[in-house]
């Protein structure tokens, strides 16, 4: 009936709990009446305080006053636009339909006066010449042609790394150290690429990694990455910050496509819980726990760019604006720094998913894991994107395997990497190492930022290609034929780092006067 379709809308919590199933119910009566009450522009600018703050929306207005200090993404950013119009930033997170299907988020106060109703201005990109897609040969094209399609602050938000980005760049400097011993006279016609992850088939040993926004790269956000993945046969790792509910993503995929969930684990662990019985009810079949943000690393090119100015307004509570917040900060303010190894068991009660613990960056918390009952784990540094100087995974990946080994828990629990997978003979150096597959990002947001679907297709095809490429050059047909006798990594530990020019430090220091 009527109501059951308007519960559906709501979304899997209000079926958890018919408290709230009844006032959405009633929230829905509500908004309906108050959608017909018409406010000029020059009443909703009246309310433009912590205390009293307007938001008007795809020329609704809504009370964010009791919402805002809950916002995942903050409250600074509502409030920047409390009396104001914010469907611009607002469309490049948010899909134009959540509050119909979240009423409890915040009332809608009435309809913005067409008269004051403005054309939304979507902030502009830098379109440049976009060659056609057959024409781009490599991943580290795709990043060429996203620098032209992305606006300033999408590009800065996606491609940053922590302070200086040594780490950013030892990703892939770094499987540069390690070299190839190739085996020859070996009948490689026919080869086989597929592989098993978690008991999953996958075309290939590679996974759609978890990244927060996609939507500041195309507007069909991840649903491009759901499509490019069933394209190619691939597992997508569903992101909890994403900008579509992992409903909406999982509702595009194949038939028989799998998915697996990404969780950072909120302070109010309920909600947490509510998270996993939604990736549960959308069939995702593992729980991939990211654990090396307890605090978000300082980011610089995103927390630069992201920089809104504080309105008068805003601050008649003495507190001066944060520059230093950037969309990492405005995202991340929910998650749990209190995490720790003794709350893996509680949330193995919690669901049936397989745990995977993504995050580790050394032997022995990789250890750990397997002691506490991981499945899996992904060697990782998040990117380059928290602590500086940290390590690569791909150097990581050796001494992991060998302490796995030491303890028996080299086949008994999966390991992935990620971070600076840019070329094919890259997922084969993770493989020969031990690796079991790897997680690519950034080159699937490329993809997607310039060509959307097709994009994300293209870019795992070419990674695809490369990959059964340098199978055949080295001798092997299948997947478990990749070991480490096939690479050399006598160079992977000598770092040679291209420090940064100091020049601020330069400028800043001034040398003790003659005495």
């Amino acid at each position: 009936d009527n109501r059951q379709s308007q519960a559906v809308l709501c979304g899997f919590s209000c079926v958890l709990n018919p408290k709230r199933r009844e006032n959405h119910l009633l929230g829905r009566t509500k908004l309906s009446m108050s959608e017909s009450k018409i406010i000029p522009m020059s009443e909703v600018q009246k309310h433009n305080s912590k205390k009293d703050c307007w938001v008007v929306i795809h020329g609704k207005v809504y009370d964010m006053t009791e919402f805002a200090p809950e916002h995942p993404g903050g409250s600074h950013i509502i409030y920047t636009f409390s009396g104001k119009d914010g469907t611009r930033i607002f469309d490049t997170i948010h899909t134009p339909d959540i509050f119909d299907k979240y009423t409890d988020v915040a009332p809608c106060v009435g309809t913005l006066d067409p008269k004051d109703v403005k054309e939304t201005v979507v902030e502009e990109k830098k379109e440049g010449e976009k060659p056609p897609l057959d024409y781009l040969l490599n991943a580290f094209e795709f990043e060429q042609v996203a620098k032209s399609c992305l606006s300033a602050p999408a590009y800065a938000y996606i491609s940053s790394g922590s302070d200086d980005e040594v780490t950013l760049r030892e990703n892939h400097s770094a499987f540069g150290r390690i070299w190839l011993k190739p085996r020859v006279m070996v009948n490689v016609r026919d080869i086989n690429m597929e592989t098993t992850i978690l008991g999953y088939k996958c075309a290939f040993p590679v996974m759609i990694a978890p990244t927060a926004l996609a939507k500041l790269a195309h507007p069909d956000g991840e649903k491009c990455y759901c499509q490019g993945a069933g394209n190619q046969g691939i597992i997508q790792v569903v992101p909890t910050l994403g900008s579509l509910t992992v409903e909406e993503i999982t509702a595009v995929r194949k038939p028989g496509q799998i998915h697996f969930m990404q969780l950072y684990v909120n302070t109010d662990r309920k909600k947490t819980e509510k998270l996993i019985r939604r990736a549960e009810k959308c069939g995702c079949k593992a729980l991939f726990v990211t654990v090396d943000a307890p605090q978000m690393g300082r980011r610089e090119k995103d927390m630069r760019m992201k920089y809104v100015p504080q309105a008068t307004n805003q601050e008649d509570d003495g507190q001066v604006g944060n520059r230093g917040g950037g969309t990492a900060n405005y995202l991340s303010s929910f998650i749990d720094p209190s995490l720790a190894w003794s709350d893996i068991p509680s949330l193995k009660e919690t669901t049936n998913m397989d745990i995977v613990i993504k995050g580790i960056q050394c032997a022995e918390d990789a250890v750990l894991a397997f002691k506490h009952g991981a499945k899996g784990i992904v060697v990782s540094n998040h990117g380059g994107r928290q602590l500086d100087f940290s390590r690569s995974a791909i150097e990581t990946l050796p001494e992991v395997m060998e302490a796995l080994k030491k303890v028996g828990a080299e086949n008994k629990m999966e390991v992935f990497i990620d971070g600076g997978i840019r070329r094919g003979t890259d997922i084969f150096k993770a493989i020969a190492l031990g690796a079991k597959g790897v997680l690519v990002g950034r080159p699937v947001i490329y993809g997607a930022a310039g060509y959307g679907t097709a994009g994300v297709t293209k870019v795992l095809q070419l990674l695809k290609d490369e990959f059964r490429t340098a199978m055949m050059l080295c001798g092997t047909t299948r997947v478990d034929e990749i070991d480490s006798s096939m690479v050399s990594i006598k160079s992977l530990h000598h770092h040679y780092v291209a420090s940064p020019n100091p020049d601020m430090m330069n400028y800043g220091y001034e040398p003790f006067a003659k005495l």
